[in-house]
């Protein structure tokens, strides 16, 4: 899809929608910056069908009587609310023009940013925030669909011009939402293929086309290096499976002396249990157990791009299969993590935790990074704990959970930071080895990231587990039923506004 600058007056526009954002007064007719527009909502706002609230949308279809000329084929207005401005509020409402636009089967569509007085937001945040609603929620794959069903099947949106005041602003604004838009597609696009179309090998593939594109350095581990380096966690739950694991470093380097970020994504691409195998019901949807590895490598494409002067990046996906094969890992089983830490694995269905600690300690020793984040869908735990609605962190730093959370509120994303502390290590004492790989069934988030912080030493680290995010998330507009992309934005906008002092 197309999303560009529309320099002409709206009214100008013979498209096939014209998009109006207006605000819900105390009472009366809701504004609208066209005169000829607030004539024809009056009928609907007597009927009570149109009030301007939050998420309402009104379609209206306008005739031009006595005259040849060409006008748009339909107007939408889309109420804002009575509420203060946010960014959330744009976003949301970016992605009901794009679900009314799908609807209609509009191809082109032109949205005149509102302008309004905010303390909070500039006009650079609107556009920003509107861009990254409208690609958001345009999603769609269809890469396997054969045959399109005329009747059932929405349309698909090729272009959305984007008019509004402050040319030079309203651009920049636009390309900084579309990149951190594109860059979530991208990872919704790894996690709705299916695990025989996204195997360890495709993240390689990802990666190294990725630095190629962005002048990034990129290296593959495989099987045989982890053995040299005795990766026991991903050669251990790798076993079972006949795809060959991998291990994706992509770096971004400034060239200059500045701190170094290590962002850590798990990339289980088929999550069967093991032989501690799941139940059957909703099965399927374990191959989305990658999404964390694909937040990771989506956010390095915007850095990239934008290639930041302040701050170096490091992404490294663990990637591999869990399956129950003739080789797989067996409960009781000991292996040994990179670093030379033993691990009891108690139940092979905790599996991410093994491959994550390998690249946590791999990382932290190769790159001696100055902070760490890993993304991880860790633990069904924590959609006990927290529903689909926020992403759980752990953290053994206040200042960089402070970072996180601000930059996961300011993105959408929020984040609710969960304690960890000797008591819940004590759970993961083994009597034959260093560590077991889980330990009672309470706490179950918390423990997973005691685990994981073994691994990580002194340095300031975040673990963010997306398991009730990645999928199922919240219901928005901009947000589609099936993969989120969760983690790529908040990433963004950490890196964004990164600061050395």
């Amino acid at each position: 899809m197309d999303i560009k600058h529309y320099t002409k007056p709206p009214e100008h526009y013979v498209g096939d929608m014209l998009v109006y954002f207006v605000q819900q007064p105390e009472k009366g007719v809701p504004k609208c910056p066209d005169s000829r527009i607030k004539l024809m909502m009056q009928g609907a706002v007597k009927a009570g069908d149109f009030l301007g609230k939050e998420g309402q949308a009104l379609l209206l279809y306008p005739e031009l009587r006595g005259s040849r000329k060409k006008i748009v084929k339909r107007i939408l207005l889309v109420g804002l609310g009575k509420d203060e401005p946010s960014r959330e509020m744009f976003r949301k409402a970016g992605g009901t023009v794009a679900q009314r636009g799908q609807s209609t089967k509009s191809q082109k569509i032109l949205v005149k940013a509102p302008d309004i007085e905010s303390k909070k937001l500039t006009s650079s945040d609107i556009c920003e925030c509107l861009t990254e609603g409208l690609i958001l929620g345009s999603y769609q794959f269809r890469k396997y669909k054969t045959k399109e069903d005329p009747d059932e099947e929405t349309g698909t949106i090729k272009e959305i011009s984007l008019a509004g005041k402050d040319v030079s602003g309203l651009r920049r604004s636009m390309t900084r939402g579309r990149r951190s838009s594109e860059a979530v597609c991208a990872a919704r696009d790894m996690a709705n293929e299916p695990g025989n179309f996204w195997t360890p090998s495709h993240f390689a593939v990802f990666s190294r086309s990725l630095a190629k594109k962005y002048n990034l350095r990129a290296r593959v581990l495989g099987k045989a290096e982890m053995k040299r380096l005795h990766m026991g966690g991903i050669l251990g739950v790798a076993q079972g499976s006949a795809q060959s694991p991998t291990v994706n470093i992509v770096e971004y380097r400034t060239g200059k002396k500045v701190p170094t970020l290590l962002l850590v994504g798990k990339g289980l691409t088929f999550d069967s249990g093991g032989i501690s195998i799941k139940p059957s019901g909703g099965m399927h949807d374990m191959k989305m157990d990658m999404c964390g590895g694909a937040a990771v490598l989506a956010a390095m494409q915007v850095i990239g791009q934008e290639k930041p002067k302040n701050l170096d990046v490091v992404a490294i996906v663990p990637a591999s299969e869990n399956l129950p094969g003739p080789s797989a890992l067996k409960p009781g089983d000991i292996i040994t993590q990179y670093g030379g830490k033993t691990v009891e694995v108690i139940n092979t269905d905790a599996e991410g935790r093994l491959i994550v600690a390998d690249a946590l300690a791999y990382g932290v020793k190769k790159f001696t990074p100055d902070a760490v984040i890993d993304v991880a869908t860790l633990t069904g735990a924590i959609i006990v704990a927290l529903g689909h609605h926020r992403t759980g962190l752990l953290s053994n730093d206040d200042t960089l959970a402070e970072k996180v959370t601000a930059a996961a509120e300011k993105s959408g994303e929020p984040v609710w930071r969960l304690p960890l502390g000797k008591e819940y290590r004590k759970q993961l004492k083994s009597t034959v080895a260093d560590l077991k790989n889980i330990g009672n069934r309470t706490g179950g988030s918390i423990t997973a990231g005691a685990f994981l912080q073994e691994f990580v030493g002194e340095v300031p680290w975040v673990h963010l587990d997306i398991a009730g995010t990645a999928w199922n998330f919240t219901e928005k507009p901009y947000i589609p039923k099936g993969p989120s992309g969760t983690g790529v934005r908040t990433i963004l906008e950490l890196v964004r506004d990164w600061r050395n002092k």
